[in-house]
């Protein structure tokens, strides 16, 4: 016992003979002497608890720093790190009236910038956004690396902290990071998108949940981006709350059958006859009713499930196809979206194989859909080979969402593209909006002088089809033509539709 009191006494002695103590010396002896006893106890009074707070804050930061891990990449604290100075923000508001935040910042694509310069180029282009994050800031603010490409920063406690304020710094942090890095001699350019939550609205007055609500706002802005920014709220917290309960059961919702193809017709502008099929995936949820892909695609591909959803729908698109066989509805074919984890399976072709002779189809009337952006950002050989191999085997190969993901023309070429999908972002307004027609017009003719199909997706009005046609695109999909539907109505549909073209002469609609 004495030796826990003698060790006790000493530290108080070394508080008291601390700096932010003998400071206040020469105050108690003013005091005395021009006010007597009681002016030395009003200046104790009032300096003593402000002294031990700043000797108590600097012991904190003290103590963070000796424990605190960096990380090998960046040399930036990690996650525990940012939980602790948000923790110490949260103590320091109480005291000094002010607003403390936390942003969570990361790559939109944490690929793309590596995929062609390796990991040595991933671990510089990580050091460089670390440096260029801190450029931003101030002193007190404290920047982290998460998991990834993610970042976080503990703001340090301000007066005017305020939505503007987190908006304006999110911005500055953006356009800091897109300046262009030089990665071996050639210049790399990248984007983040941006989460952020003021102190004063998470859910808890804890670090842990000021970070995890920033990370919530995060996911969101991925889900918007690239290069987003939003800021957590209610809403964004009950979506999370909703999708967690969705990937709880997506697992068995594929299994169970609950995940079904909706099928929507692309149609000839020449003759108006039916082409094809697209499948699309619908969750016809047993409480929440039908659930289109934004809903719960995301789910499925954070559950590592997107090939197994690629199966799904493939079995169900060959399956309809079967149907219409025989019920001698003559529809050409399907289009199945394939993933990039589908098209990096060395054994896609030998599968796709076995499915269409499992169901008695021809090669040929089986167009796999493959998104511009796979073609654009990927020179995965696996990829390469396999569109290759279904090209050869007489599968039909769809470009989708066309100028939406840079592909160039060699890659067309190289992937042996069928068929380009306009995205539906140069389709609205077309029959209005001249930027958009001649924007159009120059992926037709891109198209036409390398032998290649067009179909302009999301056509929602009799206009835009029209303009379409007589521009020369070859096949129009959208909600002005139909919706997706289950397959059950498809047969009613074709029957409607094939009835209508009965009643209208035969003209070819294009001008040349």
């Amino acid at each position: 016992m004495p030796h826990f009191r003698a060790s006790g006494l000493m530290r108080h002695v070394r508080d008291i003979l601390a700096p932010e103590f003998l400071a206040l010396v020469p105050a108690f002896v003013l005091a005395g002497a021009w006010f007597g006893p009681h002016g030395a106890a009003i200046v104790a009074a009032g300096g003593l608890p402000l002294a031990f707070l700043v000797r108590r804050n600097a012991a904190l930061r003290a103590e963070a720093l000796e424990e605190i891990a960096l990380d090998a990449t960046t040399g930036l604290p990690q996650r525990d790190a940012a939980i602790r100075a948000l923790d110490r923000a949260y103590l320091q508001e109480e005291v000094m009236g002010k607003t403390s935040a936390c942003i969570v910042v990361e790559l939109d694509d944490d690929q793309k910038p590596f995929e062609s310069f390796g990991h040595a180029a991933q671990k510089a282009v990580l050091s460089k956004i670390g440096e260029r994050l801190r450029g931003v800031l101030r002193d007190t603010d404290i920047v982290c690396r998460l998991e990834g490409t993610r970042f976080a920063i503990a703001l340090a406690p301000a007066r005017r902290l305020d939505l503007e304020a987190l908006i304006q710094i999110s911005g500055r942090l953006k356009a800091a990071v897109s300046e262009p890095m030089s990665i071996d001699a050639t210049g790399i350019y990248v984007s983040v998108s941006v989460g952020f939550c003021l102190s004063g609205r998470a859910p808890e007055r804890t670090g842990a949940t000021l970070l995890a609500a920033a990370e919530l706002a995060l996911e969101e802005a991925l889900r918007n981006g690239p290069a987003a920014i939003r800021a957590f709220s209610n809403d964004i917290a009950e979506a999370a709350e909703k999708r967690e309960a969705l990937r709880d059961r997506i697992e068995a919702a594929l299994e169970n059958g609950e995940i079904v193809a909706y099928f929507q017709p692309q149609l000839s502008t020449d003759t108006g006859d039916v082409v094809g099929f697209e499948a699309l995936a619908r969750w016809q949820h047993p409480q929440r009713g039908v659930l289109p892909p934004v809903e719960f695609l995301p789910v499925i591909l954070a559950a590592g499930l997107g090939e197994r959803l690629g199966e799904v729908m493939l079995a169900q698109a060959l399956s309809a196809l079967r149907a219409w066989d025989m019920a001698a509805l003559g529809v050409p074919g399907v289009s199945v979206n394939f993933s990039k984890e589908e098209l990096r399976n060395p054994d896609l072709t030998a599968k796709l194989q076995w499915e269409l002779d499992r169901f008695d189809l021809a090669p040929e009337r089986l167009t796999v859909e493959i998104l511009e952006s796979v073609i654009a950002e990927s020179d995965h050989d696996v990829i390469v080979r396999n569109v290759t191999a279904l090209s050869d085997l007489g599968c039909g190969i769809d470009l989708d969402d066309f100028g939406t993901g840079h592909a160039s023309l060699a890659a067309i070429r190289r992937f042996a593209i069928d068929r380009i999908k306009i995205d539906r972002s140069y389709i609205t307004h077309i029959d209005s909006d001249q930027s958009q027609q001649r924007m159009v017009v120059a992926v037709l003719a891109m198209a036409e002088n390398l032998g290649l199909k067009t179909l302009a997706e999301g056509i929602e009005s009799i206009g835009e089809h029209a303009l379409l046609a007589q521009l020369g695109c070859t096949h129009v999909q959208g909600f002005a033509i139909a919706r997706p539907m289950p397959v059950a109505a498809t047969a009613e549909w074709l029957r409607a539709h094939r009835a209508k073209l009965s009643l209208t002469p035969g003209v070819n609609r294009r001008i040349g």
